[in-house]
């Protein structure tokens, strides 16, 4: 097998790619179908911690929008990211994958509360790592957090795991003719307003150097391709 291009990864899965088929919600055969995928990374030696996103159970912005205070709507996000992290959680452990659940918000009977040395310990002891509860405050999204998490636990690169297969000038779902792009700076990402991540994401990734690789999880083995040395989806750097 060729050696892994990277040693370790964060990888933040947004929520409703859990939910599979359905409109919202957890579907335990996709959270299985992920935890395959990750197993696989893992067997290679590759250390990696994981950020879920909760936009299959509950969006606090939207919630906001309909007259529920944002502060409050975005901590029952925060809570979703748990249920998600939980639900990964279980389909690692019924693959024997070793797997520590981590969060920014106390939950001590399902989680151990987020200390960056205690997350470098256990990825350090190759288990995989994954945090939830977003950053632990409101006005933040989980993609923000995986930016901030990927700093602090000295991750290589940023694989933001989404349903199309990388950043395009517009949504792809509706305008056919939606230009991709294979490779593109943070500064253009920000100049063109292109939302793959949230600014503050993007931002921090370009202020600690950090690469970005936005690829389409639905399809099976991408994630393993690019851990290989495929260049699929796109990379912003």
């Amino acid at each position: 097998m060729s050696k892994p291009a990277y040693s370790r990864i964060l990888l933040k899965l947004s929520g409703e790619v859990l939910s599979g088929d359905q409109e919202y919600g957890i579907d335990p055969i996709k959270a299985s179908n992920l935890a395959n995928e990750i197993k696989d990374v893992h067997q290679m030696g590759i250390g990696i911690a994981l950020v879920i996103g909760a936009g299959n159970i509950f969006r606090g912005i939207k919630a906001a929008s309909k007259g529920m205070d944002r502060v409050t709507g975005d901590y029952l996000g925060m809570l979703a990211t748990i249920m998600n992290a939980i639900s990964i959680q279980d389909g690692l452990e019924k693959l024997d994958v070793e797997t520590r659940t981590l969060s920014a918000i106390t939950v001590t009977q399902i989680s151990e509360p987020y200390i960056r040395r205690r997350a470098l310990r256990h990825l350090e002891k190759n288990r995989v790592v994954i945090v939830a509860g977003g950053t632990g405050n409101p006005y933040f999204t989980t993609d923000t957090a995986a930016a901030l998490r990927a700093t602090e636990l000295k991750a290589e690169i940023l694989l933001k795991a989404t349903k199309v297969n990388g950043v395009f000038d517009k949504d792809p779902e509706l305008n056919q003719d939606a230009k991709h792009y294979e490779q593109i700076t943070y500064s253009d990402v920000i100049s063109k307003n292109l939302r793959i991540m949230d600014m503050t994401a993007i931002t921090l990734c370009k202020e600690n150097d950090l690469p970005i690789r936005v690829f389409d999880v639905n399809q099976k083995g991408n994630l393993k391709d690019i851990l290989l040395g495929k260049k699929l989806g796109t990379i912003i750097s």
